[in-house]
């Protein structure tokens, strides 16, 4: 099964973010290298939850513990795939602004009470910390990148990757500089804009990190994507580095340039959407 046309930003947590049984849990499964990687993991997603989930879609089954792992310094960090919650929350998300009997066509009621049920257990109890309501690690978009998405990330983290069987490109940061760049952008955006969606956007990403460990680190991956950018593509992405351009010319009350970088970032996206509807 091959990898979904999607791009992914994901949180890996340090070990100390997880209950002393969790962290036992995920040493052994480093140890005994069980953790996919990110380009096989999205393709594994996909198998384990139709396998999982049958022809009938009538139940929300347990599925296997699996994680994405990185090496930051040393120190383990995780990015748990939660497939449950993922697939609980896919499955009232498909059901949002739909007439009721369309929704039931796509997602049957015996699905949908129990994606009710699983997400009502874990936002009670299974990962809520002192600080707030348990966030999903990992986060997907089909067939385009969120613009707000770049906001979390620098032009210089990038991490591209093209040779035989290897072809990838990730930015990846920490938390701590994600979150500075989240509230600068909400700050400059309130001043300029005020409340507009982007701006809704942003702050609604700037939440989500606040969610996680502050020594975790966060991860924009193209994912699938890559299969639709030529390689010189790849290489003169500097996407994150129009929306910084965006936000410093906002910043400084150029709205031409700002609309400029805007535009430019629109234009490249849209042109990656509009593929879907060749598929």
């Amino acid at each position: 099964m091959s990898s979904p046309f999607s791009a992914y930003l994901r949180v890996y947590e340090p070990l100390a973010a997880f209950s002393r049984d969790t962290q036992h849990l995920w040493r052994m499964y480093a140890a005994e290298g069980r953790a996919p990687s990110p380009q096989e993991g999205p393709a594994l997603q996909r198998r384990l939850v139709i396998d999982a989930l049958g022809a009938g879609w009538t139940r929300l089954p347990e599925l296997p513990v699996e994680a994405y792992l990185m090496q930051d310094a040393g120190s383990l960090l995780v990015c748990p795939w939660e497939l449950r919650q993922q697939v609980a929350e896919a499955a009232l998300s498909a059901r949002e602004g739909v007439p009721s009997t369309i929704a039931d066509s796509f997602v049957p009621p015996t699905l949908a009470a129990a994606a009710e049920r699983v997400t009502a257990e874990w936002r009670n109890g299974a990962r809520v910390l002192e600080h707030g309501t348990p966030r999903l690690h990992e986060t997907s978009s089909g067939w385009t990148v969120p613009l707000r998405w770049f906001v979390f990330v620098d032009l210089d983290e990038k991490d591209l990757r093209v040779r035989p069987g290897e072809r990838c490109l990730r930015y990846q940061t920490t938390m701590a500089r994600a979150r500075r760049r989240a509230h600068r952008a909400l700050a400059v955006l309130r001043r300029s804009v005020g409340d507009t969606p982007i701006s809704t956007a942003v702050e609604e990403g700037a939440r989500w990190l606040e969610e996680f460990h502050p020594r975790s680190m966060v991860e924009l991956d193209y994912g699938g994507l890559v299969e639709l950018l030529t390689d010189d593509a790849l290489r003169e992405d500097d996407s994150p580095g129009l929306v910084a351009d965006g936000l410093a010319a906002l910043a400084r009350e150029d709205a031409e340039a700002a609309g400029q970088s805007y535009e430019k970032l629109v234009e490249r996206w849209r042109a990656v959407q509009l593929l879907e509807r060749c598929n």
